[in-house]
C-alpha cells in the first residue's frame, strides 16, 4: 500500500512539473531577454505587472499582435509616462512566446 502511494504521489509531482516546465522556460526567457529588470509576475515594479498585462487585455482580438509588436518596438503612454524601450535583443519569435506567458498571466 505505501508503494502505491509513493508511486501515485511521483507521478502526481511528475505531471505537476510538465504542466509547469513551459512556464518555467518561459520565465527563464524572460528573465535572460532582461524584461525582468522592469516587470515582475504579479506587481509592478518600472512597468505593469504580467498578470497585470494579462488582465488588461484579456480577450481581445489582436491583443497577442499588438504585444508583440510593442516587446519589439516599445510603446508609451499605455501605462503612464514611462516608455517601455525597444527590444533589439528579443527575437519575433521569442516576443511571441513571451507576449503568449504574459497573456497567461491572469
Amino acid at each position: 500500500m505505501k508503494l502505491k502511494h509513493i508511486l501515485l504521489t511521483m507521478a502526481s509531482a511528475a505531471a505537476g512539473f510538465a504542466v509547469c516546465a513551459p512556464a518555467m522556460a518561459d520565465l527563464a526567457l524572460a528573465t535572460a531577454k532582461n524584461c525582468m529588470a522592469c516587470h515582475a509576475v504579479d506587481k509592478k515594479l518600472v512597468g505593469p505587472s504580467y498578470k497585470d498585462v494579462g488582465a488588461k487585455y484579456a480577450g481581445q482580438a489582436g491583443a497577442a499582435d499588438k504585444l508583440v509588436a510593442k516587446v519589439l518596438k516599445g510603446g508609451s503612454g499605455t501605462w503612464g509616462p514611462v516608455p517601455m524601450p525597444a527590444n533589439a535583443q528579443v527575437s519575433p519569435d521569442e516576443a511571441k512566446k513571451l507576449v503568449a506567458w504574459i497573456l497567461a498571466q491572469k
